[in-house]
């Protein structure tokens, strides 16, 4: 990290100085890392960075420069960073607090709450009925807190997985059924009458636990435009195998529909209190 970051770091944070720092992870294709860093003479004990170094797309050593997975993921490097600065606080789920975003050429820093210092430690592999519901409430306050907006900045059609960036995938899919049909599912998730912000890559690693079972969400590169019912299914698609999944829709479904009518209420109620209101 060079001298101007540190410095905006020990500003963004009021710190003396920089302590110990921890790589957590190595950004894709060497565009940068997600660092835990120790402050001095802060309020807070550490903070979480993700440094990110959108100059090497030009200059990539395997020449990906025209590469649509690769021009993508550019992107949602800039996406995430929208986000934080424009959305970020208006999320009735549980989110790091941005702290502040610094840019140098073309640098950026986006300076995070540390979730683990925060109460939200632990990472899962595998959960149960309740921490699915955890999940589940966590996109059903996501969704309410965005529902009619414009995804300004942000991916038009959110979600890793869809068609337009697909069509790979889409031409070796042996299910013939599924193949004529993907094109009218597209078109029916992408025209749905209630758009909303989706997370856009709500599998099971994005989220954090508290040892209550309270969950925080993190790595929002693809949020952007849609249905929310996308999450939901790519979620439950990334803790319950197939049969599981069948076994448990009905179930599933009405816990995530009752997490949203909770989330709307709540809104309304805060809204109602200013002269306002959200939603009949």
């Amino acid at each position: 990290m060079n001298e101007f970051f540190k410095t905006e770091i020990l500003d963004i944070t009021r710190a003396s100085s920089l302590g110990r720092t921890q790589t957590i992870q190595e950004l894709w294709s060497g565009y940068g890392k997600i660092m835990r860093i120790e402050l001095l003479g802060s309020s807070l004990d550490s903070v979480v960075i993700k440094q990110i170094q959108l100059s090497k797309s030009s200059t990539h050593p395997r020449g990906w420069d025209s590469d649509i997975g690769h021009q993508r993921k550019l992107k949602s490097y800039r996406v995430e960073t929208v986000w934080y600065e424009n959305y970020s606080t208006r999320s009735q789920a549980r989110v790091p607090e941005c702290l502040g975003v610094s840019r140098e050429n073309e640098e950026v820093l986006i300076v995070l709450e540390d979730l683990d210092a925060a109460g939200y430690p632990v990472r899962k592999t595998s959960v149960a009925w309740g921490e699915i519901c955890s999940c589940l409430e966590w996109l059903a306050r996501f969704h309410a807190s965005y529902l009619g907006e414009t995804p300004n900045g942000l991916w038009e059609v959110g979600t890793y997985w869809h068609l337009d960036t697909r069509p790979a995938e889409l031409e070796v899919l042996e299910d013939g059924r599924l193949k004529r049909s993907a094109s009218l599912i597209d078109e029916k998730l992408n025209t749905c009458k209630f758009k909303t912000f989706v997370h856009g890559d709500a599998k099971l690693a994005n989220f954090c636990f508290a040892e209550d079972g309270k969950v925080a969400g993190v790595d929002l590169q693809y949020v952007g435009g849609g249905c929310g019912m996308k999450d939901v299914v790519y979620f439950i698609g990334s803790c319950l195998n197939e049969e599981d999944c069948e076994r448990l829709e009905s179930k599933i479904l009405d816990t995530y529909f009752k997490f949203l009518r909770s989330a709307f209420s709540e809104l309304n109620e805060e809204l109602e209190s200013n002269g306002a209101r959200y939603i009949e």
